[in-house]
C-alpha cells in the first residue's frame, strides 16, 4: 500500500488519545488531502510457495481408495458431483471431478469454478494481515476507530473479528429463507451485519472462539473503509494476485461463472429430505456471503491458497496469526482448535463451511504443505461431511509412498481415515 497511517503528513496531526485517529486519516485521504490509495498502484509480490512437489499422479490404491471416500461423502450428502485436490510433495497428485454437475448429468471438470464458502473467511484476514503489515491497520484497531455506526460493537478489535472470538451473533440462519425465495438479490454487506446484531451477542466478546459470519462481514466493511478500496480489489491484491490464483474473484453479485459446477440445496418434501429432487441455487448471489463466504474459485487456486497460507509463503504472514488458538467447542477434540480466521487440526492448517448450493474444505500440512481441497455440490448436510472427508484424504494421503529419490516424511495426524467412518456415516442426510 502507498498510503501508511504513521507517515501521514499534512502540517496537522490528529491524534485521540495519544494514537493517530484512523477515520479523520481515511477521510483526509479520501478528500485528496494526502495521497490517496485510489491515485496509487501498488506493486503486487509475486509469492513463491517453496515446495518440491513431485509432478505425477499419486500411486492407484491410494487414488481408488480417496476416490471411494469422496463417492460416500457424496451420497451421504445428496451431491450429485464433487471435485477434489490432493497435493502430496513427496507422491503427486490427484485432481479429479465426480459424478454429475446436476442430477440430470452433465460432465464434472476439475477447473469448474464454484463458491468458496467459509475459505473466504481465512481470506479476509489475510487482507487484515496484509494492511497490518503495511501500517494501513493495526490488529488492536476496533472498530470505532473506523466506524461510528456501530456504537455498540466500537470495543471489538480487528483481530477479534478475524480470529472469531468477537461474540456477534451470526445472520445465515436468520435471511436463509429469503435465499431461497430469492436467491439473484444482491445483499449490502451493512444489511446482512444488522441481522446478526439484532440478534444480540452470544457471549463475552475475546471470552472463547465462535465462528460469526457476522464478524468476517464486518471485519470487511472496515478494511474497504480503511483502505479506501473495494473488498474486491483488497482480494485481487492480497491474495488472488499474488498467488496467481487467475480463476478466483469476489463478486458482488452471481460472477462470471460460465463453467461453474452447480450447486444444489435438498428440500424437505412430506417430512423426509427430497435427494432425489434437489433445488438448483447455482445462482444464488455471492454478495450473500460477504466477506465471510463470498469469494469464488477452483480446486487448484485454493490448493495454492491453503498451501501459502499453510507454510507462511507470503511477506505479511505472521506466527502471530496462530499463536493463541482456542477450542472450537467442548465437545471437540483438543487438537481441533482455531485462530487467525482458519482451523487447526493436528499439523494441518485451513477452513471449511458451506453456503446454499456447495460446502467446501481446504486443509494443508504445515510442515510439509500436503494440502487437500474437496467440493461437493449440496449444502443441505452438515459442513462438517467436507471437514470430515478432507480429514480423511489427508489421512490416506499422509501415508502415500514416497516417489522414486524422495523420502516419505512424518505427518502428525491424531486420526485415520477408518476413525472419522462412523461419524461420516452419521452426518448422512441421503442414502443409496
Amino acid at each position: 500500500m502507498c498510503f501508511n497511517r504513521e507517515r501521514f503528513k499534512t502540517g496537522v496531526i490528529w491524534r485521540v488519545r495519544g494514537r493517530v485517529s484512523r477515520r479523520v486519516i481515511a477521510a483526509v485521504a479520501a478528500l485528496g488531502l494526502a495521497v490517496g490509495l485510489a491515485a496509487c498502484s501498488p506493486e503486487v509480490e509475486t509469492v513463491e510457495l517453496g515446495i518440491d512437489q513431485v509432478d505425477g499422479a499419486l500411486p492407484d490404491d491410494a487414488v481408488a481408495q480417496m476416490q471411494g471416500l469422496v463417492e460416500t461423502a457424496m451420497t451421504g450428502a445428496g451431491a450429485s458431483g464433487g471435485i477434489v485436490s490432493v497435493s502430496v510433495p513427496w507422491a503427486g497428485q490427484w485432481i479429479a471431478g465426480l459424478g454429475s454437475s446436476t442430477p440430470d448429468g452433465g460432465t464434472v471438470d476439475p477447473s469448474m469454478t464454484f463458491k468458496a464458502t467459509s475459505i473466504t473467511r481465512s481470506m479476509t484476514c489475510d487482507v487484515l494481515y496484509g494492511m497490518a503489515a503495511e501500517g494501513t491497520v493495526a490488529l488492536d484497531d476496533t472498530v470505532g476507530e473506523w466506524l461510528d455506526t456501530y456504537p455498540g460493537e466500537s470495543d471489538l478489535t480487528l483481530e477479534q473479528l478475524c480470529d472469531s472470538t468477537s461474540g456477534l451473533h451470526p445472520y445465515l440462519d436468520e435471511i436463509f429463507p429469503r435465499l431461497l425465495t430469492t436467491p439473484d438479490r444482491v445483499w449490502n454487506p451493512r444489511e446482512l451485519v444488522a441481522y446478526g446484531l439484532g440478534q444480540g451477542p452470544v457471549f463475552r466478546a475475546g471470552s472463547r472462539f465462535g465462528d460469526s459470519d457476522t464478524g468476517y462481514t464486518l471485519l470487511g466493511i472496515v478494511l474497504e473503509r480503511a483502505a479506501q478500496r473495494p473488498l474486491a480489489e483488497l482480494y485481487d491484491r492480497y491474495v488472488f494476485e499474488p498467488l496467481g490464483m487467475t480463476h478466483s474473484s469476489f463478486p458482488a453479485g452471481v460472477g462470471s461463472m460460465a463453467d461453474r459446477l452447480a450447486g444444489l440445496y435438498s428440500a424437505n418434501t412430506d417430512g423426509a429430505v427430497d435427494c432425489a429432487a434437489p433445488r438448483d441455487l447455482t445462482d444464488l448471489t455471492s454478495s450473500a456471503g460477504a466477506a465471510a463466504a463470498g469469494a469464488v474459485s477452483t480446486v487448484s487456486d485454493l490448493a495454492t491458497y491453503v498451501r501459502a497460507l499453510a507454510v507462511g509463503a507470503r511477506s505479511y504472514d505472521s506466527e502471530q496469526r496462530f499463536a493463541d488458538p482456542r477450542p472450537t467447542g467442548t465437545s471437540q477434540a483438543s487438537w481441533f482448535t482455531a485462530d487467525g480466521g482458519a482451523y487447526q487440526a493436528g499439523s494441518l492448517v485451513g477452513q471449511y463451511g458451506s453456503l446454499p448450493g456447495y460446502m467446501t474444505a481446504a486443509f494443508a500440512d504445515r510442515e510439509t504443505g500436503m494440502s487437500v481441497v474437496v467440493v461437493l455440490n449440496n449444502s443441505r448436510a452438515s459442513a462438517t461431511v467436507a471437514r470430515v472427508l478432507a480429514w480423511q484424504l489427508a489421512a490416506v494421503a499422509s501415508k502415500t509412498p514416497a516417489a522414486e529419490g524422495r523420502e516419505t516424511p512424518q505427518v502428525g495426524l491424531p486420526w485415520t481415515a477408518e476413525s472419522l467412518a462412523a461419524q461420516m456415516a452419521d452426518l448422512a442426510v441421503c442414502g443409496e
